[in-house]
């Protein structure tokens, strides 16, 4: 199934009309035609089947056969990771994230971040063509960047808070600290790793320090490997 996105269509809705550059697509790229049939997702867990009535490069329009939509996730995952220095690593990051089923991503700031410049308007298409390459109906919030410090100090997180660095200090097991269907934040720093004040400024605001195993990971892979044991261990 080939998946759309467009956060505009909503349940109240029996036709929509696509905008300009998308209606382009369907009908000049793709080559649809009206009766085809195209599916359509607003990112927040509802899939619309829709049938093309008018097949126009610049206002193409559909009428809405049915919709269902998807139980929400019994967990909140939040991923908060310092940019790397290549944002090709990053990037990678965010998708495979969007594929396995993170709730909500935050660039953080850290004193050994080597880039401190973030443009979130890639990240976010990069997150969107991941949610529907693997049939997402929720789309991920990505948060704009903010500094490490700032987010500690914010009192609203819920749930388990983890951090995850490379200090040779007692660490626990990430999979063995989880629990199922609880919201969960997760640190991870920047190459260079948060600083000793960083990490007892999370230690003093009760987040736990955690091991994601016996090796030395990239920033994307460690974030990466958080992702997908919080994931699975909800399954």
């Amino acid at each position: 199934m080939q998946l759309f996105f467009n956060p505009n269509i909503n349940n109240t809705l029996t036709s929509f009309v696509f905008d300009k550059e998308e209606s382009k697509h369907i009908i000049k790229v793709l080559r649809k035609k009206e009766s085809d049939i195209l599916f359509v997702t607003n990112g927040l867990g509802y899939l619309f089947k829709t049938e093309i009535a008018l097949a126009s490069d610049s206002k193409c329009t559909v009428n809405i056969l049915s919709f269902e939509k998807q139980d929400e996730p019994k967990f909140n995952l939040h991923l908060v990771v310092a940019p790397t220095k290549m944002n090709e690593r990053y990037e990678w990051f965010l998708e495979k994230a969007t594929e396995i089923g993170v709730q909500e991503i935050t660039p953080i700031i850290c004193e050994h971040s080597e880039r401190k410049i973030i443009k979130t308007d890639r990240f976010q298409k990069i997150i969107e063509s991941a949610m529907k390459q693997s049939l997402h109906y929720y789309l991920p919030k990505l948060n704009e960047p903010t500094l490490y410090k700032d987010f500690i100090k914010k009192n609203e997180i819920t749930g388990q808070k983890f951090i995850a660095h490379c200090e040779e200090t007692d660490k626990k097991s990430l999979k063995n600290e989880l629990k199922t269907n609880t919201d969960c934040t997760i640190l991870i720093g920047p190459e260079g790793d948060f600083s000793v004040k960083e990490i007892q400024l999370a230690l003093d605001n009760k987040y736990i320090p955690v091991s994601l195993g016996n090796t030395r990971l990239r920033t994307e892979t460690a974030a990466v490997v958080a992702c997908h044991s919080v994931v699975y261990a909800n399954e």
